[in-house]
């Protein structure tokens, strides 16, 4: 008797644990690197729709896409990005920032752009393009700079003046 009230107690406890979110249905999430679903226990993390900012001015634009550049979700795109981003982005006109935005900020995995950018996994249509082209080349280091962490944040300051 005792082991058919743990179980119903158990399975109640499970069943009311389990997010509302997994019906959702949503053109962006991460589920991460699990191969599997066998317990059916892995739920799908639902993500905002990315959607372009509109009204902003090209100067607020890039201070914001250096700041995202900059804080990444993995250390190895912090470091790539932001020094991609303090070599490109003051020099690229009106389409190119937005094709850098959408690079950035549309795909919900970190681990994508990277594979992009080094050419580990082909580039979906979506985000080919002149940027992607650019950040391919700037990822193969030709010049062989020591590329260890982010910039500092001092060349702005010369920039401004």
């Amino acid at each position: 008797m005792l082991s058919i009230l743990t179980e119903l107690v158990s399975g109640v406890c499970q069943e009311s644990l389990r997010p509302a979110v997994v019906e959702l249905v949503t053109t962006r999430g991460y589920k991460g690197e699990a191969p599997d679903d066998s317990r059916g226990d892995i739920i799908e993390i639902p993500l905002p729709p990315w959607t372009e900012k509109d009204g902003e001015t090209m100067d607020i634009k890039r201070r914001r896409l250096l700041f995202q550049s900059r804080k990444r979700g993995m250390l190895e795109n912090c470091i790539l990005l932001s020094l991609f981003a303090k070599q490109y982005l003051n020099t690229m006109n009106e389409p190119q920032l937005r094709q850098y935005d959408r690079l950035i900020n549309e795909p919900s995995n970190d681990w994508d752009i990277y594979y992009w950018a080094t050419e580990a996994q082909p580039v979906p249509d979506v985000y080919a393009g002149e940027i992607m082209d650019l950040l391919k080349e700037f990822t193969k280091n030709k010049d062989q700079e020591q590329r260890l962490d982010a910039p500092n944040l001092e060349y702005l300051d010369k920039g401004s003046q």
